[in-house]
């Protein structure tokens, strides 16, 4: 009888001890799959943070490589010697003289300066060629006078108001700018002052902007060093193909008047 007690007992034991061990097992194998779970399958968050990842550096990559591709700009910078802007007596320019020996006339009839048009004068100094232009296009054309000096500026607005000239429109320039509005002008002439322009390229670039389609562009000079109020021909016409002009036609008519050359050219499309 306390055999089968006892063995009873040590049964009961044995199984206790079984389901003990099942027990721990299961938690163990349930914990384990709940981190292998974890591991396994990606978030929805970390999902799109791989995508916001993969999609910066595909915007970087091609960034640099646009950066790479884009082409470097043209150095604009001149490499010559230029003359001081003329900031002095303004009756230099009135000699009575100066319209036959320059033939000024048949200066503006090569640059189709005719009534309605609309004229830039690039360094219009005291107006000389603004008020002749202005009298050839008429009421209904316009002249620009573009000057980087403010006394000239006003110098000019009196002259219009006291010749009459309501066509006239004076414009405040910078060195490398005339601040012409875009696609407003027929014709230009640079009389007697590129040799001044301290940012030629830059300035006829902007120019080239301000012109009207078949537009014409004409510079009157001397030859020189540049900086002895003259400037080589040859140098005006490279600076002018470098900012995108071709020379059409020149001319050395206006050798009475000192200057040796009439150059016109026109943009390149």
């Amino acid at each position: 009888m306390k055999k089968f007690i006892f063995g009873a007992k040590a049964a009961k034991l044995f199984l206790l001890s079984l389901i003990a061990i099942s027990t721990i097992s299961g938690c163990r194998r349930a914990n384990l799959s709940t981190i292998e779970t974890a591991q396994a399958i990606p978030t929805a968050t970390s999902a799109t943070n791989n995508k916001n990842n993969n999609a910066a550096i595909a915007n970087n990559n091609a960034a640099a490589t646009t950066a790479t591709a884009a082409p470097a700009s043209e150095n604009d910078n001149i490499n010559r010697p230029r003359s001081e802007p003329y900031a002095g007596d303004l009756s230099i320019f009135e000699d009575k003289d100066r319209a036959k020996n320059l033939q000024i006339d048949r200066v503006m009839d090569i640059l189709n300066i005719s009534e309605g048009k609309s004229v830039a004068d690039i360094g219009a100094g005291s107006g000389w060629f603004t008020v002749r232009a202005a009298k050839r296009v008429g009421g209904s054309g316009k002249v620009f006078a573009v000057e980087i000096n403010q006394e000239y500026i006003n110098y000019i607005n009196d002259r219009a108001k006291k010749e009459n000239f309501n066509n006239i429109q004076t414009v405040l320039g910078a060195e490398d700018n005339p601040k012409l509005p875009d696609m407003s002008v027929d014709a230009v002439l640079i009389l007697k002052t590129y040799h001044e322009i301290g940012e030629p390229i830059k300035v006829l670039k902007y120019l080239k902007k301000s012109l009207k389609p078949d537009a014409l562009v004409g510079v009157i000079d001397r030859n020189g060093k540049g900086d002895d109020h003259g400037i080589d021909k040859g140098k005006v016409i490279a600076e002018a193909n470098r900012a995108g002009f071709v020379l059409k036609e020149e001319f050395d008519f206006t050798k009475a008047d000192g200057m040796d050359y009439f150059l016109v050219f026109r943009a390149v499309k």
